[in-house]
């Protein structure tokens, strides 16, 4: 099904015939019978499609035939069908495939992946009836604490691009809109409705704005939604440069914008600023911009343009009619095989003392599985959208299901379950016997008989495998963790666990970074797990078990202390304001308001990116700080070797492309995947540079004991630098270093080119 919606569609409106068509001038075929739409409809008419009709809608022309916009919220799954303050309605076929998160599918260092996982989404959007699919979500992950790490891809603007532009084109392809957000500047959910994003122009443009550039371009995005914040004093909505400068004149954008829910602050500016659409409600984008235009304040040609893109995205996506939509179970067995797939190629081997994994059953009779989050659900929880999801397989049910009677599995909870604010209504509202087991404190010291029953069970046990980490609860949309220290004393659960058995795995489940000094100590093993989807239970035991060689590399940077990263080390972050209600739970989440509407509190603080381009790693290295676990690290089951390095030319030119090619080696005794990386680093630079930077990518099947020749293709263009003096790319001649391996801190080859 991949292909066959999109291509029935667009060849019947007669654009996918022309390959010259750039992804975004295939929007522009339809333009001669838009124009004359436009012609027949009122102002009236016009307006009413810049604005929401339902929670998930925004009008069509009914008088002429064009039907509503459906949108649904992602990005890792098309959302439950829901009323207004997002109730959930409550229907029997609307469960969708949970796909792995987004810091999950950046692990795989796959775009063929991100391409399936894109596609999966969009071919069960189109079962729903939906138009857009509000994703993918792109930001770059500049805080270790982001509420929303979970959703974005990497800390990279090369990784985080690769994996949007094929996600992009995935779910288009299955004939849906993809909707990348959020635009841009989003990296932190502290007062995200109100904050200032103070930044350079060549910061903005070679890391944060990178992937959506690519997004849009080569993938060919049909919708952005701009972001909440305000970057250099203006609002998403209304940022003239983001919008109009760059999205649509400098790259070429057809398509149309959707504010994000509640994030719509004025008429004019919105409207002037490059807004097709207010979500939700019309109090700006509804009578106050008719009567703006009959005052002759703004010119009917901006609403006619704004129409004219939502059009375009309305004749490139066919509608659904809605006695088609809905009609079969949303979730289907291809996208829970593409879940599946992601999760396995995902899960990072951070630490493997003495070959403690895999789990053998030649050496281990016995399992202790102890920690809550074995048991944890993560397709839905917090703030923000979540999964109705048919079944979601733990990590203990992946365990039993593919222990095949080789093992004893007990299991011990150790430590409570952390609801937040979702916890505290529990209680208030009575909650019955779950509720003994809830913390009220996310630093609530351990239960005295959980702990003693979880010692018991590792005491009993040949390998502990202890489950640690956060939930959704503590990683959410609409704030920021405060630390990134383990929850719930976890620390101390560990060193208990470790004073009568040595044999200690640590999987980590969670969406970003945790401190693990202390896990460090108590651990022979370590394995990130990441919220990994519908299939991720028995993702996880499969590579625990040894039946598939981890492959997974980390998108970004396990910091030894989160005061070494970037935004604190520069004292960018936190700011020193006292926290907003949050824009989006103050006007829908009625299950955190009590129904109550409310004002948001507006403190608008600056965010100054001062750090610029040394973003992660970039930071990391050049500054010579001590990392946990460095970007790109990744172990597997076996080891590789690298070999006979070369470029195909010694010298290259501003259009040229790199071609690296070297010897991959498995020297293991099972096929495992490695993803070989490529740095470059600046030899004779003028220009300011970290010391090294990603510029290639590729993922590699290797069987046991065989070599493969890898060859990168790295794009002159791609070693440019955004010249603020004169306003454009730039590109730096002299000499570079190549730099190859299997992460930032692991390089194993090394060459030397000149441009």
């Amino acid at each position: 099904m991949k292909r066959i919606i999109l291509l029935l569609g667009l060849c019947a409106l007669g654009f996918s015939c022309s390959k010259q068509l750039s992804p975004q001038d295939r929007l522009t075929v339809n333009d001669k019978k838009i124009n004359e739409i436009i012609a027949q409809m009122s102002l009236e008419e016009k307006v009413e499609m810049m604005h929401s009709k339902t929670i998930m809608s925004s009008e069509g022309v009914p008088r002429l035939g064009i039907q509503d916009i459906k949108y649904a919220d992602g990005p890792f799954g098309v959302r439950e069908e829901v009323g207004d303050g997002f109730r959930a309605k409550g229907w029997s076929l609307d469960s969708a495939t949970y796909f792995p998160t987004g810091s999950a599918l950046a692990a795989t260092w796959s775009p063929e992946l991100a391409y399936d996982y894109g596609n999966g989404i969009g071919v069960e959007a189109r079962l729903r009836g939906k138009d857009i699919m509000l994703g993918p979500a792109i930001n770059i992950q500049r805080l270790p604490v982001g509420g929303r790490t979970y959703e974005y891809f990497s800390e990279d603007p090369v990784l985080a691009a690769a994996l949007a532009v094929q996600y992009t084109i995935g779910m288009q392809d299955a004939g849906t809109a993809a909707c990348v957000k959020h635009y841009a500047l989003n990296n932190q959910e502290t007062n995200r409705g109100t904050v200032n994003v103070i930044i350079d122009e060549r910061t903005m443009r070679e890391i944060y704005l990178k992937p959506f550039e690519d997004a849009v371009v080569k993938g060919g995005a049909m919708s952005v939604m701009p972001a909440y914040n305000k970057v250099n004093g203006y609002y998403g909505t209304e940022n003239f440069v983001l919008n109009n400068e760059i999205l649509r004149d400098e790259w070429g954008f057809k398509g149309m914008t959707v504010s994000d829910w509640g994030g719509t602050h004025s008429t004019m500016g919105a409207a002037l600023g490059g807004l097709n659409v207010q979500m939700t409600g019309d109090n700006y984008f509804g009578q106050p911009l008719i009567d703006s235009i009959r005052m002759g304040k703004l010119s009917e040609e901006i609403v006619n343009d704004r129409v004219r893109e939502i059009l375009r995205l309305r004749f490139a996506i066919e509608p659904i009619p809605d006695e088609v939509a809905n009609t079969v179970q949303t979730s289907q067995p291809a996208s829970r095989q593409t879940a599946y797939n992601v999760a396995t190629k995902s899960v990072v081997l951070l630490k493997n003392e003495g070959s403690l994994l895999p789990i053998s059953s030649d050496k281990v009779k016995k399992i202790a599985v102890i920690g809550r989050n074995a048991i944890a659900t993560t397709a839905a929880g917090g703030m923000g959208a979540g999964v109705k999801t048919p079944y979601e397989i733990t990590p203990l049910q992946g365990l039993q299901n593919r222990s095949n009677d080789r093992f004893e599995i007990t299991y011990a909870a150790a430590y409570k379950n952390y609801l937040g604010m979702f916890g505290r209504m529990m209680m208030m509202h009575g909650g019955g016997a779950a509720v003994k087991d809830i913390a009220m404190d996310i630093n609530e010291a351990p239960d005295a008989e959980l702990l003693k029953e979880a010692v018991a069970a590792a005491k009993e046990a040949d390998i502990v495998l202890f489950f640690c980490g956060t939930n959704k609860f503590i990683e959410t949309e609409g704030s920021d963790r405060s630390d990134i220290k383990l929850p719930l004393s976890q620390e101390e659960i560990v060193k208990a666990l470790a004073e009568v058995n040595p044999n200690i795995v640590s999987v980590i489940i969670s969406g970003g970074p945790c401190d693990l000094q202390e896990l460090e100590k108590y651990s022979k093993s370590i394995v990130q797990g990441w919220w990994n989807g519908l299939e991720g239970g028995h993702a996880l035991a499969d590579i625990l078990y040894g039946e598939i060689a981890p492959s997974g590399k980390l998108p970004f940077t396990f910091p030894v202390k989160l005061e070494d990263s970037p935004a604190y080390a520069m004292g960018n972050f936190p700011q020193k304001v006292e926290a907003a209600t949050d824009v989006f739970a103050a006007a829908h989440r009625d299950d955190i308001t009590g129904g109550q509407r409310r004002r948001m509190q507006r403190p608008a603080p600056d965010a100054h990116y001062t750090e610029g381009q040394y973003v992660g790693y970039r930071w990391f290295d050049t500054k010579q700080v001590p990392v946990m676990y460095a970007f790109g690290h990744g172990l597997s089951y076996v080891d590789f070797e690298y070999a006979n390095v070369a470029t195909d030319k010694q010298s290259y030119k501003a259009d040229d492309v790199i071609k690296v090619s070297f010897d991959l080696t498995n020297s293991g005794s099972m096929t495992a995947d490695e993803v070989a990386q490529i740095y470059v680093t600046r030899l004779d630079a003028k220009v300011e540079w970290p010391v090294k930077e990603l510029k290639g990518f590729q993922r590699v099947t290797v069987d046991a004991g065989e070599s493969q020749r890898v060859t990168v293709e790295i794009p002159v263009e791609s070693l440019r630098y955004w010249d603020v003096d004169n306003d454009m790319w730039m590109l730096e001649s002299g000499n570079i270093e190549i730099l190859v391996g299997g992460a930032s801190d692991d390089i194993r080859l090394k060459t030397q080119v000149a441009i």
